[in-house]
């Protein structure tokens, strides 16, 4: 400030003052950083930009070449990204999943036939069944997903039409209409799988079947036809309502296994006595060969004890039935369905879709449990 402004401000002396200069606690220039912490030093010869020996990295993936998955430039982690990171150890693992689970998986002797359901609404139903039928496909396993949901969820995920006019399972429980006849074929999903998708006219089958003799059998009858044909699905998922009507009554008569996800959350807990009560209830009256035979625990977030402690409640009530495998919260798991896919063909390095692909593998596995 000059000498003329600087009694400027009132009750300030016109008086100069200056400040001498520090230079011992002036800010040493950039120049003065070592070389070797200088972000600006080149790596050593052999090494990426951290330290870690690009050798070392090619030598975790030489031996995972046998998916396109496996090889290092296809990972989504930098040359520059230190080993012990946990975006480095993330996708390592993602790779060690897929190497361990890659090639066919072994194939039922008779159709499983596996409704997923649960009356309490977004516990994960409908995510369950698309990414788990994707799964079983890209491993060599026929598939058939069923959406018996009027929101149609499931053929929305899946990529498959189902406007207001699509063939859709509407036809085949109103009037008769074979399910070979309504099946579409999934695009961008390798393998054997199709789905018959759900329209709005779902919406209106309830009140329709209410009249309607033997009206717990519909879905049954049209299974059962689908399995006469000369090349049988392996595996027949069906994504049932949120809700304990008639579409869910006709999806338990029809299977011979149930599939519950459980979210959780305490409020999971509440509502799952009802969904028993309705099993034992169909086991009793309508399907004497119904089972539980697989409980999933969905978004899972490990940051809380509430999820650690329902997962153990989950797991002591349903001794031997809940698969190891934990499907966590992911957000590419919400972001498949917007684009048409699974999280399977989405992001197959994603965490959901590793635990995905580890719920799938257990549920091929326990083909014995199922049969016997």
């Amino acid at each position: 400030m000059s000498a003329e402004h600087a009694g400027a401000f009132p009750g300030q002396s016109s008086e100069v003052i200056v400040v001498e200069r520090d230079e011992s606690r002036t800010r040493q220039p950039r120049d003065h950083v070592p070389r070797e912490t200088s972000a600006t030093a080149p790596p050593d010869e052999g090494t990426a930009g951290d330290g870690a020996r690009v050798d070392d990295i090619a030598s975790l993936t030489s031996n995972r070449t046998g998916h396109p998955a496996m090889d290092a430039s296809n990972l989504d982690v930098s040359r520059e990204t230190s080993l012990d990171t946990p975006i480095a150890a993330e996708a390592y693992r993602a790779a060690a999943v897929l190497d361990d689970h890659a090639g066919p998986w072994p194939r039922p002797e008779a159709t499983r036939v596996i409704t997923v359901s649960n009356q309490k609404g977004g516990v994960g139903k409908t995510t369950s069944v698309v990414n788990i039928a994707a799964a079983l496909a890209m491993h060599g396993l026929r598939v058939v997903v069923i959406d018996l949901d009027p929101q149609g969820n499931a053929s929305t995920a899946l990529g498959v039409e189902h406007t207001a006019g699509t063939p859709s399972t509407y036809e085949a429980l109103l009037s008769g209409r074979p399910l070979r006849d309504i099946l579409v074929t999934v695009p961008r999903v390798a393998g054997g799988l199709r789905c018959a998708p759900a329209t709005i006219d779902l919406a209106g089958a309830e009140l329709e079947l209410a009249s309607q003799v033997a009206r717990e059998y519909r879905l049954r009858r049209a299974v059962e036809e689908l399995l006469k044909q000369d090349d049988p699905p392996d595996y027949v998922l069906i994504d049932s309502p949120p809700s304990l009507g008639l579409l869910t009554v006709n999806s338990l008569v029809a299977a011979r296994e149930v599939l519950i996800p459980i979210q959780c959350e305490y409020y999971a807990l509440e509502g799952l006595a009802q969904l028993l009560g309705t099993i034992e209830m169909v086991q009793s009256y309508l399907n004497k060969t119904l089972r539980i035979t697989t409980v999933l625990l969905t978004m899972y977030d490990s940051r809380t004890r509430l999820a650690d402690q329902v997962a153990a409640d989950v797991r002591n009530h349903f001794t031997g039935l809940v698969v190891e495998a934990v499907i966590p919260r992911n957000v590419r798991v919400s972001e498949a369905p917007g684009y048409g896919q699974t999280v399977m063909t989405y992001d197959p390095g994603s965490r959901g879709a590793i635990s995905y692909l580890q719920a799938a593998y257990e549920l091929a596995g326990r083909i014995q449990e199922a049969v016997s």
